[in-house]
């Protein structure tokens, strides 16, 4: 049987902190969407943190997606570089 293919954007702060967004998981009451980081885990942002980030690296997110792919394991992650939400 075939996966759900499930987004991620992964993102990268000044800090050095890489955040997951999860396009597909909205809440449009609020226009925000669903994110994941290490520490924290699962919560709700706003999408226009993606101009107080960066794109992330492969080498810099490679840890975060297999935790995520340990979440999500029912899903096939496919990893964008924008991030486009359909509201």
């Amino acid at each position: 049987m075939k996966k759900e293919a499930l987004r991620v954007v992964f993102r990268k702060f000044n800090d050095g902190e890489i955040i997951a967004l999860f396009p597909q998981f909205t809440n449009k009451k609020r226009y925000t969407i669903e994110s994941y980081m290490k520490i924290g885990q699962h919560g709700e942002c706003d999408p226009l943190i993606i101009h107080d980030t960066k794109l992330a690296k492969e080498s810099e997110y490679k840890e975060l997606l297999n935790e995520i792919k340990s979440i999500y394991h029912e899903y096939d992650i496919k990893v964008m570089k924008k991030l486009i939400i359909k509201w």
